[in-house]
């Protein structure tokens, strides 16, 4: 099994968050999401902007890359719609 990796400041920032302290930003997109991350907000930084992002016990052992998209879809070209007038 290959090894997880979870960046050492994150876990010490989640072990010294308090309730009512802001979200905890990071730009480790990397990192692994982990038992002690559940039930924290962390906005993750997408290249752009912060994405916030509330783990649940589903998410363990997934990057916290994933639930931030770095990419925007506008849509895809066709017909325009006919104008009424």
């Amino acid at each position: 099994m290959a090894e997880k990796y979870v960046d050492e400041k994150l876990l010490n920032k989640i072990k010294k968050w308090k309730e009512g302290d802001p979200p905890i930003k990071t730009y480790k997109r990397s990192s692994t999401i982990i038992e002690d991350l559940v039930g924290h907000t962390i906005s993750v930084h997408n290249g752009k902007d912060f994405i916030s992002v509330y783990v649940r016990p589903e998410m363990i052992g997934h990057k916290l890359g994933e639930f931030a998209p770095t990419r925007k879809f506008i849509k895809h070209g066709g017909q325009k719609e006919a104008v009424v007038g």
